[in-house]
């Protein structure tokens, strides 16, 4: 029952802090700075949950050619770049990996 109380509890406190920044948008003007870090904050999560999926695959750093996530995700970051297409550069980077988990032995 301690162990439901308290999911219970930590929900109502997540929501309560999403729900209190939802509520004060548009109410409180943040400073330049605040609102230049906050625009950083998405590439930074992005960052910190593919980076580690490419550079290390089997919980181990692998730069090698024979990392596939590295290459279709290389690949990839090339499409996002040049074409600033999100579809394209998600069906690119899983087909290239498809592609390469096929014809490359690991």
């Amino acid at each position: 029952m301690n162990v439901w109380l308290l999911l219970i509890c930590m929900g109502l406190v997540t929501y309560a802090i999403r729900l209190s920044m939802i509520g004060l948008i548009g109410r409180v003007n943040l400073p330049p700075i605040i609102q230049w870090a906050l625009c950083l904050v998405p590439p930074a999560v992005l960052s910190a949950i593919i980076f580690p999926e490419l550079l290390m695959p089997g919980g181990t750093l692998d730069l090698s050619f024979g990392n596939h996530r590295l290459l279709a995700g290389a690949l990839a970051a090339a499409v996002a770049w040049r074409t600033k297409n999100v579809l394209l550069t998600i069906g690119v980077g899983m087909v290239a990996l498809w592609v390469l988990q096929a014809v490359i032995p690991h």
